[in-house]
C-alpha cells in the first residue's frame, strides 16, 4: 500500500500524565482504520511526558475524512486535557523501513 501523506507530531503531557497519553494514542481509533498504515507512537527517553507520533496515510483526504468523522472530534476532546500545550507537526512522508515490537 502506498503513503502519500504523513505528519510526526510531538506533544508535552502534563507532568505526570505520559503513561496516560501514550496509552490513549494506542488506543485511538486511527490505529485500526485502513486509510491509516503508519501509526508509531513513541516517547523521549530523557522525559517521559514528551510523545511523538508518526502516522503514514495513503491520501490526505483520506486523512481529512477521517477526522471530520465524530469519532475524530471527540478524541480530539479528549486528548486535549493531557496536553500542556500546543503540539508541533511536521509534515513527513513515510517511504519505507521496519518496525517491529
Amino acid at each position: 500500500m502506498t503513503v502519500d501523506h504523513g505528519f510526526h507530531a510531538t506533544m508535552t503531557a502534563k507532568p505526570g500524565k505520559g503513561d496516560e497519553l501514550v496509552e490513549f494514542l494506542l488506543n485511538a481509533p486511527s490505529l485500526p482504520h485502513e486509510d491509516c498504515v503508519v501509526f508509531l507512537v513513541s516517547r523521549s527517553a530523557s522525559n517521559h511526558d514528551i510523545v511523538h507520533v508518526t502516522e503514514g496515510w495513503t491520501s490526505e483526504e483520506a486523512h481529512r475524512r477521517f477526522f471530520a468523522t465524530e469519532e475524530a472530534t471527540a478524541l480530539v476532546a479528549k486528548l486535549q486535557p493531557l496536553l500542556a500545550g500546543e503540539s508541533q507537526y511536521a509534515d513527513a512522508v513515510p517511504v519505507g523501513g521496519k518496525a517491529a515490537f
